[in-house]
């Protein structure tokens, strides 16, 4: 879709006829024009000339906004931001003038033409010429020319609604300014009218007739309508910039320059738009990241809050990515960049928030209709009005009063925000929160989701396989993980970079692996010193001679019904009573009873598992609080499905379904009536994103994903996807309060301005007030809509590690990816079943020992003064770091606080002294 500017647009009128002029023009197949952000957007085969014409005669103005992917398309494009935001300064500076001008001289117009007024209200002196002139009406010349005097610097500082009124009124598109022309001129034109027949009166002694026309001068009705209705715009404009706040912040968060290392080895520093790809950066400590790319060199921490909403800082070291806009805690890194420009990921999001917030919810169909005849029909209703009067015998002065009230009581501005200000706000809190929505459509579609429709790999799991079990039957558990993660690390699958990395999290050191081999469908093998070791399948065990016992098969079994992967592990060695070999504080076998030589024990059996996110229980209990059905979509078997199913409450799975079958299965859901939202992060999830009513990236998942999706959870979490559900169920109703307020207010204010209720009650709506009012309705509805700011996130429950394995199922990767890499198929399809031991000890037991040292440490909070950037945090916490008896210090400059993890106790005395030495002020420590 090409994205356009559009300027000259002050109400819905006005954007609903740039929208018909552009959708009449040959090879156009969609227009949207949104009148919060002045933006148009276009999609189809015309040239973008014959668009920006087509929006000329409209009356309006248009340019094709850039895309400046390319190096001199983004200067330019930064120049010409540069302008439009000095224009915007300029244009919000020249209103304030208008408004202040108008104020100012609409005060004493006011008091000369309500004198009595103030005299009985306010008790203020009244002048001479004025007590003249309605005493004996000698002066009502001077009363009259004095008012229109006041008058004119009012008109010439507001002609821009006679310009445009006029200039659309003449060419078959009255817009907003139209009415508030024609209202203000006939007020004007009836003025200088009465001025005349006072000047006929007093030249001839008719002072009846002076007198009738110095009580019906409309001077400070036109005044007071032009004032009001600037202050409106004023308003309004002012509220409309907080709408867009979020994408401010966003805009603000862009780096301005990166340190780049040129071959030579020096440093150079250059503006962020100048930085290419491949460039090599650096990133020094408390400094913004400033493209998006790979770190090469170093090691630190990264606050990634800005981006991912997620306040706890990201380890980075070689290898790792960065993203731009995000915080470099402590550490230098030397990067290379990898994406420049508008493909970083801050400028990603700025562009899918502010298509979002120029985009249209189907909702606002029905407003924009409406929009598009309403001022002729108003001005149709402002004359009917008058004739109606004048011809029932009101008087000519008390039908033009009616005609006038009702055009400037006329809002179509307040249809025409109903919609866009509400997408644009909760678009906006969304990224704030890691959501982002790309269209107003997809805003809607999300609040009528009753089906949740979850992929299980990398969306309900991590993606990432996880020891989750070791049954050691050698007597000697840490010896056992040496050994097998000894034996696995020379292979490349998932499962036993799970082992070693399981291995490695306990600190264990791994004895030196000789003549490994991998055996093609049924596992490895390799020798630590004298001894074989064996990995692998049932059938590999008992080709070494590896016997299990039924309890151990039914373990086996027990093990892959829950989801899990179990590896067997078995060595060939005789063992007596002494010491087993492996680290210094081995232990003894167990058994005195030697074994056959022909016939060796199975040493240990570990289970691996792809484990569920710690936030996918939480969040399926919240969707189905909703009311909102979840179904788990997965290429797993049947039996392992089922299990996922159970473990996590998911009312429905379809299980053993191919990539390709994904899309069909989305489409027979869709069929059966149901609002389906898809959730997933891979390629093969593409198709089904698409197909989705609503389709939900997770962040971390493909390119593709993305592209294909409607919402992006950008921290990966699916909770994301109950707070973007609420929030789309915050934001319709919200739109639908809107436009409850347009609909009530016009239809209500209308016909009281024609003077429905004068001949029941004598009510006669003031066009003074009228005005006011109409500037009201805009200001209430765009307030209104502000109120979304207020929307909060549900509170999510950190689980811990233990939690996670007492209270929820891991599970396995697709297991038809499992089978053929390293003969492991036996075990994964189940068909291995065993019942180990009582006493076999599971992963959540043995851990304990590891972590009581870390169940024992201490933290502390500490809110500090005086911090005001990434530089002021990484200076305090470098000095923190320094103490002795600190763990980890994390840094959050929202809260102006520093949370401390100890090792052991540390004065507050202390902590406090590091921090002053640092420069900055010790508020509370707690």
């Amino acid at each position: 879709m090409e994205q356009y500017m559009v300027t000259g647009m002050s109400c819905a009128a006005c954007s609903a006829h740039v929208e018909k002029a552009v959708s009449k023009v040959p090879g156009v197949t969609s227009c949207s024009v949104s009148l919060l952000t002045n933006s148009m957007g276009v999609e189809g085969t015309a040239s973008v000339q014959e668009i920006i014409t087509a929006v000329e005669k409209a009356g309006y103005g248009a340019s094709k906004k850039e895309s400046g992917k390319k190096e001199g398309e983004r200067e330019a494009s930064a120049v010409k931001e540069d302008a439009l935001k000095k224009s915007a300064q300029a244009a919000e500076k020249a209103m304030k003038w208008r408004l202040a001008i108008s104020i100012g001289f609409l005060v004493p117009l006011m008091y000369i033409s309500m004198h009595h007024m103030f005299y009985e209200w306010f008790g203020l002196p009244v002048p001479s010429f004025i007590k003249a002139a309605f005493h004996g009406n000698e002066n009502a010349l001077a009363f009259g020319f004095s008012q229109f005097l006041l008058l004119l610097p009012i008109l010439y500082v507001n002609q821009r609604y006679f310009k445009v009124g006029f200039k659309t009124l003449f060419r078959g598109s009255p817009n907003m300014d139209s009415l508030i022309a024609i209202g203000a001129s006939a007020a004007v034109v009836y003025g200088c009218f009465a001025i005349f027949r006072i000047g006929y009166g007093l030249g001839h002694s008719d002072m009846a007739l002076v007198e009738q026309y110095a009580m019906d001068i409309y001077f400070e009705s036109a005044g007071t309508i032009l004032t009001l209705i600037t202050v409106g715009k004023y308003l309004e404009t002012k509220s409309k910039g907080k709408t867009s706040a979020a994408i401010t912040k966003l805009m603000d968060l862009s780096p301005k320059t990166a340190v780049v290392l040129r071959e030579d080895g020096s440093e150079e520093q250059i503006p962020t738009e100048e930085v290419k790809r491949g460039d090599v950066f650096l990133v020094k400590p408390g400094s913004l990241v400033p493209v998006d790319g790979l770190v090469l060199e170093g090691n630190s921490s990264v606050d990634e809050s800005a981006i991912t909403g997620e306040s706890i800082p990201v380890e980075k070291s070689a290898g790792d990515k960065v993203v731009s806009a995000t915080v470099n805690k402590a550490g230098a890194l030397k990067c290379r960049a990898e994406k420049v420009g508008e493909d970083t990921t801050l400028s990603q999001i700025i562009r899918l928030v502010e298509e979002a917030g120029a985009s249209k919810a189907p909702i606002a169909r029905l407003a924009d209709k409406i929009a598009g005849v309403f001022v002729p029909v108003v001005i149709g209703i402002a004359l009917l009005a008058a004739a109606i009067w004048l011809i029932s015998g009101a008087g000519f002065e008390f039908s033009m009063s009616v005609g006038i009230a009702v055009l400037v009581i006329s809002c179509p501005c307040a249809l025409g925000l109903a919609t866009p200000v509400a997408i644009m706000v909760g678009t906006g809190v969304g990224a704030k929160y890691g959501v982002l929505i790309k269209s107003g459509e997809a805003l809607q579609e999300a609040k009528n989701v009753d089906t949740v429709v979850l992929d299980k790999t990398g969306t309900i799991t991590e993606g990432k396989p996880r020891v989750t079990d070791v049954i050691d039957y050698s007597g000697n558990k840490e010896e056992t993980v040496a050994f097998a993660a000894a034996l696995e690390k020379p292979s490349e699958h998932p499962l036993s970079e799970a082992i070693v990395g399981y291995a490695k999290e306990l600190g264990l050191n791994l004895p030196e692996v000789t003549e490994f081999q991998a055996v093609f469908g049924k596992g490895i093998q390799g020798k630590i010193g004298d001894i074989q070791y064996f990995a692998g399948n049932r059938k590999f065990m008992e080709e070494n001679a590896v016997s299990l016992t039924p309890e151990q098969e039914q373990r086996i079994g027990q093990l892959s019904e829950e989801g899990k992967t179990p590896l067997l592990f078995g060595k060939k060695e005789r063992f007596g009573k002494g010491e087993v070999p492996g680290k210094p504080e081995g232990g003894s076998n167990p058994s005195d009873t030697p074994l056959s030589q022909s016939s060796y024990p199975l040493t240990a059996i570990i289970a691996v598992a792809d484990t569920i996110k710690d936030s996918s229980i939480e969040a399926i209990g919240q969707l189905q609080q909703m009311h909102i059905q979840t179904i788990m979509l997965t290429g797993d078997n049947r039996k392992t499905a089922e299990a996922v199913r159970k473990s996590l409450g998911i009312q429905e799975v379809i299980a053993e379904v191919l990539p390709g079958e994904k899309e069909e299965k989305i489409r027979s859901l869709k069929e059966k009536g149901r609002k389906v939202a898809m959730i997933g992060d891979g390629i093969n999830d593409a198709p089904a994103l698409a197909s989705a009513d609503v389709g939900i990236a997770i962040g971390a998942g493909t390119d593709v994903a993305m592209e294909s999706a409607d919402i992006i959870l950008m921290k990966s979490d699916l909770r994301d996807a109950v707070t973007a559900i609420r929030l789309s169920k915050a934001v319709i109703r919200n739109i639908k309060e809107n436009l409850f307020w347009a609909f009530f207010y016009n239809s209500i204010g209308i016909p009281l301005a024609a003077g429905i209720l004068y001949p029941m009650f004598g009510l006669k709506l003031n066009p003074m007030f009228g005005a006011a009012a109409m500037s009201l309705s805009s200001v209430c509805v765009v307030a209104n809509a502000l109120r979304l700011r207020n929307f909060k996130e549900r509170p999510k429950e950190g689980r811990t590690e233990n939690q996670m394995l007492n209270g929820q199922m891991p599970m396995s990767k697709t297991q038809s990816q499992q089978g053929h890499m390293k003969g492991y198929e036996g075990q994964i399809n189940g068909h291995e079943t065993m019942q180990a031991p009582k006493e076999a000890d599971n992963l959540n037991a043995s851990n304990n020992k590891y972590k009581s040292k870390e169940e024992t440490k201490m933290t502390k909070k500490v809110m500090i003064e005086g911090m005001s950037c990434g530089h002021c945090t990484a200076r305090v916490q470098k000095a923190l770091e320094a103490l002795d008896g600190v763990a980890a210090v994390t840094m959050s400059l929202e809260q102006k606080s520093a949370n401390i993890t100890l090792d052991k106790d540390i004065p507050n005395e202390a902590i406090t002294e590091a921090i002053t030495n640092a420069g900055y002020e010790v508020m509370e420590i707690h």
